[in-house]
């Protein structure tokens, strides 16, 4: 009895020895780690470059332009590490699921950039690089198209201060003959000695020259004009 206990007790440490860290380097593959990982970097590399040549904001922002491929590249290392162990992909889906970005994103075109870092680095981690290349190649080009070769008239916002009711009168006179298309939006009086309207209008020509022809108005306090394309502009 003494014997077979020893024997059992040796089976179990040899079974705990061979089920753990070793079993785990022996099943790693080093080349199809590299193949993915390259896959990634190139696929974010990509990504940089497409962003960095569609980019329209106001402030371009470098850093995260590079956030972008790191994110590709982090995105497939996870991917390979949870992709042959369940208990492992349960406990990274519980850790991750505490993790909260408090950076905001202004524009729509920021998050569609990092949806798709994101699900490139999924494929390149799960093996689908002709998948994630193929993809990647056909929504660059839809970016670079949509966004530099068809040109969308954004319209402006003109916010005119002024203190007589009359003065509205030459404003609009204005207006109908410096732009193509103007609307009232707001109006609101100031303690009964201001009158702040705020017009969408849509230019022919010259910007500044309407901002410069409505401020020398008589009994015009203020005037500016504001680019909206999702975000307000000075």
């Amino acid at each position: 009895m003494i014997v077979l206990t020893l024997l059992t007790t040796a089976a179990t440490f040899d079974d705990i020895f061979k089920s753990s860290f070793l079993e785990k380097t022996s099943s790693f593959s080093l080349t199809d780690s590299l193949i993915g990982m390259v896959a990634a970097f190139l696929i974010g590399l990509f990504i940089y470059w497409v962003y960095k040549k569609t980019f329209n904001g106001v402030i371009y922002s470098h850093s995260f332009n590079i956030s972008l491929m790191v994110m590709t590249l982090t995105t497939a290392l996870v991917i390979m590490g949870i992709s042959q162990n369940v208990l492992l992909s349960l406990g990274m889906v519980g850790a991750l699921s505490i993790v909260r970005f408090r950076t905001p994103i202004k524009d729509p075109m920021d998050l569609i950039f990092l949806f798709w870092s994101v699900a490139a680095g999924i494929l390149c981690g799960a093996g689908f690089i002709p998948l994630v290349g193929i993809g990647s190649i056909i929504i660059g080009l839809v970016i670079m198209l949509f966004q530099n070769k068809i040109v969308v008239e954004n319209p402006y916002l003109l916010v005119v201060k002024f203190e007589d009711e009359s003065t509205n009168t030459e404003i609009e006179r204005i207006l109908i003959n410096s732009t193509k298309k103007y609307m009232l939006k707001s109006k609101t009086i100031v303690q009964d000695y201001e009158i702040e309207v705020t017009y969408e209008v849509r230019m022919k020509e010259n910007d500044a020259q309407l901002v410069s022809n409505i401020s020398k108005v008589a009994g015009v306090s203020s005037s500016v004009m504001l680019s909206y394309d999702g975000n307000f502009t000075a």
